[in-house]
């Protein structure tokens, strides 16, 4: 029974989210940070950022994965379809009018600089997620010179994103194992 009321709860959290996630996945990222993190402490910021590393790599969409690997979390398989469900049913349904009525939206100025004004506004809702996620990643200041190295390596080199990430992971591997005075305890 504790399933399915946990259930219910994130079917009614994730369709408050679904309604407002413009913008792209950051913008999930930015709302589970506030509600689960800051207000009611279920999970740590360092946990959002894994769970977000997790669903990122996976097939499907970011907001999708983030959802069902959540709501599993919280309250196992109806939890995670419950978050899905939720997700998805806002932007359906929006999706499904802006799709009936397209040309009509699209020839409008009025609906086009509205839609301009929500971009806007989205940047700094996905701006606050990322340093969320930046002040809980980081352990150690080596880690801000190995996200720094792999930034350069992105947008500089065009390193494949599977590089970055089996060299982030050997990364913390040796600092975990060598970078405390060498204790190999795994404390990173």
């Amino acid at each position: 029974m504790k399933k399915t009321g946990g259930a219910l709860r994130l079917f009614v959290q994730f369709l408050k989210f679904g309604c407002f996630t413009f913008g792209g996945g950051l913008n999930i990222v930015a709302q589970m940070q506030r509600l689960y993190v800051d207000e009611e402490k279920k999970i740590t910021n360092v946990e959002l950022l894994d769970l977000t590393g997790v669903a990122r790599s996976l097939p499907g969409l970011f907001v999708g994965n983030v959802a069902f690997l959540y709501g599993y979390r919280d309250s196992g398989y109806p939890g995670a379809f419950a978050a899905i469900f939720g997700m998805v049913i806002p932007p359906m349904i929006v999706l499904s009018f802006i799709t009936y009525f397209y040309t009509e939206f699209h020839s409008q100025a009025t609906v086009m600089s509205a839609m301009t004004g929500v971009r806007a506004a989205v940047v700094p809702i996905m701006a606050s997620a990322i340093l969320g996620l930046v002040r809980g990643a980081f352990p150690m200041r080596i880690c801000y010179a190995v996200a720094a190295a792999a930034l350069g390596l992105y947008l500089f080199l065009h390193v494949n994103c599977v590089w970055l990430v089996a060299g982030g992971a050997a990364a913390g591997l040796i600092i975990s194992r060598f970078w405390k005075g060498g204790r190999g305890d795994g404390a990173a």
